[in-house]
């Protein structure tokens, strides 16, 4: 449990240092991407953990989420449904992220374990995560899954 804790507070160290100003335009894009990507795997972690505190300040207040099964989640409703979940993990199998100015886009696979009904079920799909720098700080602004079904 305390490896879990320690390695918990390392991830939320390393977003907090993707939260810090960035200019997304000219040779600071690599610095963008970075920062991006922590942010990414902080969401997967604080997810697990059930830390809503981390994902409000990882999501804009207009946050569109649209789940695996089509369904449309609004910031309140997503954060609701972390906070109800059996998530046991989240794993990041591959993520490219790509700047545009202020905006990036990030597209990959995850694969997620839950424990529901006695079961562990897994899924597998793909994302696609829209982040805008806004005040200093990037947020995610948009996400989508689709499962992988083969």
């Amino acid at each position: 449990m305390r490896t879990r804790a320690a390695k918990f507070a390392g991830l939320m160290l390393l977003a907090g240092m993707a939260l810090s100003p960035v200019s997304a335009q000219g040779p600071d894009e690599s610095g963008a991407r970075s920062k991006i990507l922590a942010l990414e795997h902080a969401w997967n972690q604080a997810e697990v953990f059930k830390d809503l505190k981390a994902l409000d300040a990882l999501f804009d207040n207009a946050l569109v989420y649209v789940d695996f099964d089509g369904a449309v989640m609004t910031k309140a409703e997503f954060l609701s449904r972390v906070k109800s979940a059996h998530l046991q993990q989240v794993i990041t199998q591959s993520m490219t992220v790509q700047v545009f100015a202020d905006t990036a886009v990030v597209s990959g696979i995850y694969q997620s374990s839950e424990f529901k009904d006695g079961k562990t079920l897994v899924k597998r799909g793909r994302f696609i995560d829209t982040w805008v720098y806004k005040d200093s700080n990037w947020v995610c602004v948009a996400a989508q899954s689709t499962p992988i079904l083969r």
